[in-house]
């Protein structure tokens, strides 16, 4: 059993084929990401906004780091382009 006061180990899971990313902590699936901030709002749906995002020990990024977004550069808005 988990101590309260202890936040549960997250990890953002290696990249799948379309660049998302899944957001686990323990055995239970939080969300899936295709961002950086995907993984800061997961997290505080989740109520476990307290954790730094980019620099905790608690989150384990897994097949890259925070900047490792893979194939989704075409997915954000593109400025003249219409």
């Amino acid at each position: 059993m988990a101590h309260p006061t202890q936040p549960p180990h997250v990890v953002v899971h290696a990249p799948a084929l379309d660049g998302s990313r899944r957001v686990t902590a323990g055995e239970e699936t939080l969300g899936v990401a295709t961002h950086l901030d995907d993984v800061v709002e997961i997290l505080r749906l989740a109520d476990l906004d307290t954790i730094e995002v980019e620099e905790s020990d608690l989150i384990e990024w897994q097949g890259g780091g925070p900047d490792d977004w893979p194939g989704l550069s075409e997915h954000h808005e593109q400025p003249g382009t219409g």
